[in-house]
């Protein structure tokens, strides 16, 4: 299925981190959303915090320099989605850690239907969603929407009836305790599948 996808051209049509804050910020300017706006604002804030809190740690450190081949990491994602907002940046930092064997882009989900589609989530749009494209953008891993622990507690808080309505309240909560270290252990089983 995902033979047919143009990895290429979504990768050259991605925007850098920087350029996706500038976006993130016209977009909250602009957006007449009310409720999108709030989103935005707070997940903006989110990655604020993960860019000032989030270290790479060395064990990843010293996998990103035995890397031989340069990795294209492609990111699906939105501004308003929170889970994005807690990955991001430090998907950023691990890049930059790199010395330059990651470059990272990001696409937005609504603007890359066919992309999306292709890498559903129990039939759902959920990002983030992370691709690794080799030299020749061909795929050889992904991750995401979540780490396996964060996707059992949406599905287990979203299960339940008294829990379904607030479980993003949990799941904040869950990423600012983790830190982001379940997402760095995954991270590094992805770059593990290049060495």
């Amino acid at each position: 299925m995902n033979t047919k996808l143009d990895f290429k051209n979504y990768f050259q049509k991605g925007v850098g981190y920087e350029q996706y804050k500038i976006q993130m910020a016209e977009d909250l300017h602009s957006n007449s959303d009310a409720q999108l706006k709030e989103y935005i604002k707070l997940n903006t804030q989110r990655m604020q915090r993960v860019e000032k809190t989030y270290t790479v740690s060395d064990t990843l450190k010293q996998l990103l320099n035995q890397l031989t081949e340069n990795v294209n990491w492609l990111l699906i994602a939105e501004h308003w989605c929170g889970d994005v907002a807690q990955i991001i940046s430090a998907m950023n930092k691990i890049a930059e850690e790199s010395n330059g064997k990651i470059t990272f882009k990001i696409v937005y989900r609504d603007q890359n239907t066919e992309l999306m589609d292709a890498f559903l989530t129990n039939n759902a749009r959920s990002i983030p969603k992370l691709l690794q494209l080799d030299n020749d953008y061909k795929l050889t891993g992904q991750w995401g929407p979540r780490s396996v622990e964060a996707q059992e507690l949406v599905v287990r808080l979203k299960s339940n009836p008294e829990t379904a309505e607030t479980y993003a309240s949990a799941l904040h909560l869950w990423y600012a305790e983790d830190k982001q270290k379940k997402l760095e252990r995954d991270l590094i089983e992805l770059v593990k599948s290049n060495l």
